[in-house]
């Protein structure tokens, strides 16, 4: 079956705002996968910065959507709106400024098609700047590779207080399990992935591929001191919340560890914040 056809076995959703520098970078990592059978779906949130004009060039390409959201309802309802028009078995979103590595959906699917119990396969990440120069290299999954049960994965992410799956772009899921978990969960904006695939994983377990396949970008306006304790707030209520809705998946512990975790990583970024402000600052 080739992407061309109805049901391509990878929809890769791109919700894009105000990304114009980056996000021609972003689509053609995208167009370089080794694996082929996919659409490209790519939803722009009336940005006004140009994105739009730049997305153009790939408008001929039959692997690729293209159309505009209105404002309103910031990234929930624009990740919603091009999950949504999702066909593939599998869906893997990435923001307008990350990248995939060539191998990436290759790598996933293969993992997908070999544990057919996995409803999320999670993978290593690079954090890169402006210029896509390495500023963390093999981040997230703290330590896990390989095959694991669905529950255990989320109690470990809850009481470690912070995402062990990474973003979005590091991420592939059976749009089966998305949508019967209701799509992305909006009740914690700053988490909303990390909330999402608990919920996914409650329907099936978790293969972590132990090498980076993505890059996500970071940007001088993410290192802030204010918005770390916005996270670390959001992360101890996505916690509670869970638990309400899922009696018995966690303990007292891991709620106890989870929540001192979650404040303890924020004094830990504000430090980091400082230091890559710095850094970007005079980069610059």
């Amino acid at each position: 079956m080739t992407a061309s056809q109805s049901s391509p076995r990878v929809s890769v959703v791109v919700p894009t705002f105000h990304n114009a520098q980056f996000v021609e970078a972003t689509i053609e990592s995208i167009l370089a996968q080794t694996f082929t059978d996919f659409e490209l779906l790519v939803s722009d949130h009336s940005s006004t910065d140009g994105t739009w004009d730049r997305l153009q060039r790939f408008a001929a390409d039959p692997r690729v959507r293209l159309w505009q959201t209105p404002t309103g309802g910031g990234a929930p309802a624009n990740w919603a709106a091009v999950t949504d028009a999702a066909r593939g078995e599998f869906v893997k979103l990435v923001c307008g400024d990350d990248l995939l590595y060539p191998t990436c959906l290759r790598e996933q699917v293969d993992a997908m098609d070999a544990h057919p119990s996995a409803t999320l396969v999670c993978a290593r990440r690079d954090l890169i700047d402006a210029q896509g120069g390495i500023v963390m290299g093999g981040r997230g999954m703290s330590r896990i590779r390989g095959f694991h049960s669905g529950r255990a994965a989320i109690r470990r992410t809850v009481a470690l207080g912070t995402n062990i799956f990474g973003e979005p772009a590091s991420v592939l899921m059976r749009r089966e399990a998305l949508v019967g978990a209701g799509g992305w969960w909006p009740d914690f904006p700053y988490v909303i992935d990390e909330a999402t695939y608990a919920l996914v994983l409650l329907r099936g377990d978790l293969y972590a591929v132990p090498h980076s396949l993505a890059a996500f970008r970071i940007s001088a306006g993410q290192w802030s001191v204010d918005l770390a304790d916005q996270q670390a707030a959001q992360v101890i209520a996505f916690h509670e919340e869970l638990d309400r809705r899922v009696p018995g998946l966690l303990t007292r512990a891991d709620l106890a560890r989870g929540k001192a975790m979650a404040r303890g990583l924020s004094t830990a970024r504000r430090l980091v914040y400082l230091a890559m402000r710095r850094r970007m600052t005079t980069s610059e």
